[in-house]
């Protein structure tokens, strides 16, 4: 069980690793641009993981591990939808550059 939740964390984090470097690659803003953007994002995210962290304690505190447990499998079953739209995105993009690289 272990070594599946590890090897989805890795394709998850390759995945997102890999689509940030062909949107940055192919961004048409300046650089500028897009490291005020980057910004922007990584602390609106870094205010919803907070937010997520603190409502896991407070849930944890008030209503027991059950509650916590539950909380827990929403967030990764989230996180897992998510990771499978990312891999969609990243092969619609490599499928993109390989279209341009035929012409």
């Amino acid at each position: 069980m272990a070594g599946k939740t590890t090897t989805g964390i890795l394709c998850f984090t390759g995945g997102a690793l890999t689509g940030a470097a062909i949107g940055l690659l192919y961004a048409p803003e300046t650089g500028r641009e897009t490291r005020s953007w980057l910004s922007y994002q990584l602390e609106k995210y870094r205010a919803v993981l907070a937010d997520l962290a603190e409502g896991l304690v407070t849930s944890r505190e008030a209503g027991g591990p059950s509650t916590a447990k539950t909380e827990g499998q929403r967030v990764i079953s989230d996180a897992r939808d998510k990771a499978e739209q990312l891999l969609g995105d990243v092969d619609q993009l490599i499928n993109q550059i390989n279209s341009r690289k035929g012409l």
